[in-house]
């Protein structure tokens, strides 16, 4: 019996092995830079939205917000931060899936951010950013 591809499936983001793509840690790092300066407020969040699935840019427009908020109400300009990448480890659990944390050091404090790429298309694409 021979069986159809229907539309949804056959125009959905196709998977993509890690074999087609490109070392994922440059990606992991300039994410990580751009999340960092976009919730300080010095960076657009619609730069990064081509390397982002639509819910990491749901769930960072809503932190964005809340960043704004709090720069209006206690008076803050929007300063560029300050901050130094520190390490970066990388997973593979799974093949095209690359889970990373990036290890940021600022003057106040260092941070992690863990990010989950997905090869869809032929590139990476974060499909979970979160900032610890």
């Amino acid at each position: 019996m021979r069986r159809t591809v229907d539309d949804e499936e056959y125009f959905d983001p196709q998977p993509t092995g890690r074999d087609r793509l490109p070392n994922p840690q440059p990606l992991l790092e300039n994410l990580t830079r751009c999340v960092i300066e976009i919730l300080a407020g010095a960076r657009e969040l619609e730069q990064i939205s081509r390397w982002v699935d639509d819910s990491v840019y749901r769930n960072l427009l809503k932190r964005v917000v809340i960043s704004s908020r709090a720069r209006q109400a206690t008076g803050q300009p929007v300063r560029r931060p300050v901050f130094a990448i520190g390490s970066v480890s990388i997973f593979e659990p799974s093949d095209g899936v690359v889970e990373g944390v990036v290890i940021v050091r600022s003057r106040a404090r260092t941070r992690a951010v863990a990010i989950r790429l997905e090869g869809l298309d032929d590139r990476w694409r974060a499909t979970v950013i979160n900032v610890l």
